[in-house]
């Protein structure tokens, strides 16, 4: 008791918060909604000669459904739906027909679970057939009622669960985007500063080999017999100096190397030719040509072509083994080209495949390689080829300055989130036409049931005129009963037909299958035989 107690209040206090945050744009639209529907309402009014007593409580009955239609919109769609069987049982109508399409969106739009909506229109369907056989009314205005009810209240609100469904999609799809364009913004800043640090590290093995060469010769002319102890004094202190040098540059770049990174395997200034040759050597099917004359490349571009190499080698070995990869160098007046093109893996079934060669893909080493052709003043253009992966970049023979970050190709670096967006759009057409879809084949489905029981109801309920002339009154139920049809009509005689005794129960068959008969047989029996039989006059004649 306690806990509905609580349920309850807490119930009152949405309501009240959704009452409350209602702002004067809100009210203003609500008030011109309600304008609008009560439109059909005041024409009916000043149509219809006798209007039911439903059209003329519709306005004040639809200003009570909109106040509530934020707070409580399954209570505002159960309003409009009973005003529409106060006019009809079928809810066809002229009144209310454009009040429940508005209603069945506004649930829709504005309710988070579907369960009490569907809940609500199985039970208005089943209040409907009750009402229906309480009133005496055919199946047929059932059948009506309930493709009314499709159309006009379950078809919006799909429509409204749909657009609610979009609106959720599209601003969760967005918030995602945005955290997944953070991280790959900081997993990608890691990547140009590692990429920093192994340029760093470069230095620091060819400075370091310089400065222990220094050293080397200074060491040799301290110890040279023919200086004087001026001269030996001063080499011994460049010595020291370069020696210092040597150590705290080994200290620095140490620190600016990642715990887990180890010290570089290959040698520091190994050449394209040598890597190529050791790829080779490892089973990789290399093509090497070179083009022009040779130059001597300032350090930073020359470590920017080895690690463009190293880099579509290692990304070829990993996402296409067993492919063959073609390396060309152009040497020309001003720059230098490189371009690594490795062709798609061969079908073979004994061949690796990506995903089971074990190495990790995070796209983070081709945004380090990027980093480095920029800071050596570079382009790079990475992208699909011919079935294979294309890496090709252009160096300056002297390193220039580094070009703006961000001005990478469009092509390598598309927002995630707009690929996030267009996938989220897509569900979001597929959801639209089974929003669509769904209802129409539902109605398919009642139509085709309805036309099934109409030509069955039809057929089965013809009593033959000669059938009919052989019936006797006074004869037993039993022998009557084999000169009657399985079914009777579903068409009821008019209301002013004399009524048989109660003790008496009644039939009524069709006498033809005309579409719109005007008469039916009507054979009543009582204790067990046939009491009487006639023709009544049905709806309609």
């Amino acid at each position: 008791m306690g806990q509905l107690v609580e349920q309850m209040n807490r119930r009152r206090h949405e309501v009240s918060s959704a009452l409350a945050q209602s702002g004067p744009r809100e009210r203003l639209a609500d008030l011109v909604l309600w304008v609008c529907l009560c439109v059909p309402v005041a024409y009916d009014l000043i149509r219809l000669p006798a209007p039911a007593l439903a059209v003329y409580a519709g306005m004040p009955a639809l200003a009570l459904a909109m106040l509530l239609s934020r707070a409580l919109p399954l209570l505002s769609l159960y309003i409009t739906v009973a005003l529409s069987l106060g006019v009809t049982l079928n809810l066809f109508n002229s009144s209310f027909c454009v009040a429940m399409l508005v209603m069945g969106y506004l649930v829709g739009r504005r309710t988070r679970q579907e369960r009490p909506a569907l809940v609500g229109f199985a039970v208005v369907a089943a209040a409907g057939l009750v009402a229906v056989a309480a009133s005496g009314e055919n199946l047929w205005t059932w059948f009506t009622m309930a493709v009314t009810l499709g159309l006009n209240v379950l078809l919006p609100w799909m429509a409204g669960r749909y657009r609610r469904q979009y609106a959720d999609l599209t601003r969760a799809g967005w918030e995602l985007a945005e955290r997944m364009e953070r991280e790959q913004q900081i997993i990608a800043d890691r990547t140009r500063l590692r990429e920093r640090s192994r340029i760093a590290g470069d230095m620091h093995d060819s400075l370091g080999h310089e400065l222990s060469l220094l050293a080397l010769r200074a060491g040799a002319l301290e110890m040279a017999p023919d200086l004087d102890e001026r001269h030996r004094k001063a080499a011994g202190e460049l010595r020291a100096a370069a020696a210092s040098v040597t150590e705290s540059l080994h200290d620095v770049i140490g620190v600016l190397r990642e715990d887990a990174e180890t010290a570089p395997k290959a040698p520091a200034r190994e050449s394209v030719t040598d890597l190529v040759e050791r790829a080779v050597a490892s089973g990789l099917a290399v093509d090497l040509a070179e083009e022009g004359e040779p130059v001597r490349l300032a350090f930073m571009v020359d470590r920017a072509l080895y690690r463009v190499v190293q880099e579509s080698l290692t990304n070829a070995a990993k996402h296409a083994p067993g492919a063959a990869v073609s390396v060309r160098i152009a040497h020309l007046a001003d720059a230098t080209e490189v371009r690594v093109v490795n062709g798609p893996p061969p079908a073979r079934p004994d061949a690796p495949s990506a995903r089971h060669t074990g190495l990790p893909s995070g796209k983070n080493g081709l945004v380090g390689l990027r980093e480095r052709v920029r800071l050596a003043g570079g382009t790079l253009r990475t992208g699909p080829y011919e079935g294979g992966f294309e890496v090709t970049a252009r160096l300056p023979h002297a390193a220039g300055a580094a070009r703006p970050a961000g001005q990478e190709s469009a092509r390598e670096d598309a927002s995630e989130s707009a690929f996030q967006r267009r996938h989220a759009q897509r569900r979001a057409r597929r959801g639209l036409k089974q929003v669509i879809l769904v209802p129409l084949a539902v109605a398919a489905v009642l139509a085709a049931l309805m036309g099934g029981f109409s030509y069955i109801q039809t057929e089965q309920s013809v009593l033959d005129s000669g059938d009919y002339e052989r019936l006797r009154v006074g004869q037993r139920r039993s022998d009557a009963e084999d000169l009657l049809p399985s079914l009777q009509t579903d068409v009821p005689p008019r209301r002013d037909v004399k009524p048989m005794p109660h003790d008496s129960t009644c039939r009524y068959y069709r006498m033809s299958r005309e579409p719109d008969p005007t008469h039916a047989y009507r054979v009543c029996f009582a204790h067990g035989r046939l009491a009487a039989k006639d023709v009544v006059p049905l709806p309609g004649d």
